[in-house]
């Protein structure tokens, strides 16, 4: 997850072109606390409880932004609609081909391999996603 304040949010939100409304903060807050990888429409609908005036538009652009800052990562599935996940440190994906839940795995297992296979391949990587697809408890 990405730690930032909401002094930083509205700098970053300025310094890009877009007014720091209380519903742009409520947006980002949500996305970068979330550890449940939402969708657009989760967030949309999350936010929208609290300003039922928000446009889906605000939404789109604010994760736009977010994306292009690195802040958060889009991951998108052949079978599901984009998610959105705040961890951008290196991490497995572990995702549910039922319900598309999708849990974060870290460890040092994980770092020393990358680290290997970065080695192997030569050269500085410049990203990575690794996913692997089990059933979550509940669809078991």
């Amino acid at each position: 997850m990405s730690e930032i304040s909401d002094s930083e949010l509205i700098t970053l939100l300025k310094k890009n072109g877009l007014k720091a409304t209380p519903q742009r903060l409520a947006i980002c807050r949500f996305v970068l606390s979330s550890k449940e990888h939402p969708t657009a429409d989760i967030i949309f609908n999350e936010v929208k409880k609290i300003y039922p005036s928000i446009s889906h538009a605000t939404v789109y652009k604010t994760i736009s932004l977010l994306k292009n800052l690195g802040l958060i990562v889009e991951l998108n599935f052949h079978n599901s609609h984009s998610h959105f996940d705040s961890n951008v440190n290196l991490h497995v994906n572990i995702v549910c081909p039922n319900c598309n839940k999708i849990i974060d795995y870290q460890s040092k297992l994980v770092d020393e391999f990358y680290k290997k296979l970065e080695s192997e391949v030569g050269g500085k990587f410049i990203g990575q996603r690794f996913d692997i697809y089990k059933k979550c408890k509940e669809c078991k």
